[in-house]
């Protein structure tokens, strides 16, 4: 089997295998072994040349690309949770709010709804600003 098929089949299996992972680590190592797989084809390097193709590329993926892909995949892990987004909002009071029960439209949507302090009730047409969100429910006070 000649050398470059070698190397190709090498890259093509790491490149399989970070599918499993995810983690970027097996990518690099598959791109050293597609430059190896290049090399020996177009200059029919020996084996240790190869070798050292992907020796070579592969640390330069690793050190270079790889945490900057990293950066990439990570930057969009910040945003917050669609419920995280509603807390702060305001909100129309639709049924009585009370310690057990009460609906309020947030967003558009009807939501189940408590006050924060058990003592407080809102009245409907009320208008109370969203706590947090608990379960399906909103936290809710009102602004005196």
């Amino acid at each position: 089997m000649p050398l470059p098929l070698i190397w190709l089949i090498l890259a093509l299996g790491l490149a399989g295998a970070e599918a499993l992972t995810g983690d970027m680590f097996l990518l690099m190592l598959a791109g050293g072994a597609l430059a190896a797989t290049g090399s020996s084809w177009l200059f029919d390097l020996p084996l240790w040349g190869d070798g050292l193709v992907f020796l070579v590329v592969s640390v330069l993926l690793l050190v270079l690309v790889r945490p900057a892909l990293r950066r990439r995949f990570e930057a969009g892990r910040g945003l917050p949770e669609p419920v995280k987004a509603l807390e702060g909002k305001s909100a129309l009071v639709l049924d009585r709010v009370g310690q057990h029960e009460g609906q309020v439209k947030l967003d558009g949507e009807v939501w189940t709804a408590r006050p924060l302090d058990d003592n407080d009730v809102y009245e409907p047409g009320d208008h109370v600003t969203v706590v947090r969100i608990d379960g399906a429910t909103a936290v809710v006070f009102k602004a005196m």
